[in-house]
């Protein structure tokens, strides 16, 4: 009985968190300290060009796109690897699905 006590999720928790705790006040005090902060340490810095005036603002508009064909993809495929094929009522829920999600392909491929 008591060693099924250490083994409930709540108490491995504990367990662990209390290593983790120890081995980083361990690991604090062996860890590399400069003396003094080098020049220019806390200057923005991006892909070997110094950015002082101004932030740069990446453009996602490609990006969302394939975002959502990715995560569409992966639901459908996700419905199709659950949907039990034994009952006809699920099956056809599931097909449903999968035509609205052709549709909503469609639509975000329009040209």
């Amino acid at each position: 009985m008591a060693t099924t006590v250490f083994l409930s999720p709540p108490m491995v928790f504990l367990i662990i968190l209390l290593i983790v705790i120890l081995l980083s006040s361990i690991l604090t005090k062996l860890a590399f300290k400069p003396k003094k902060q080098a020049q220019g340490a806390t200057e923005p810095y991006a892909c070997g060009e110094n950015i002082a005036t101004h932030m740069i603002q990446p453009d996602y508009a490609q990006f969302f796109p394939f975002a959502f064909y990715f995560t569409i993809l992966h639901v459908v495929a996700l419905m199709l690897a659950l949907v039990p094929a034994a009952t006809t009522g699920t099956l056809v829920m599931a097909m449903v699905y999968i035509l609205g999600a052709i549709i909503g392909l469609m639509v975000l491929y329009r040209r």
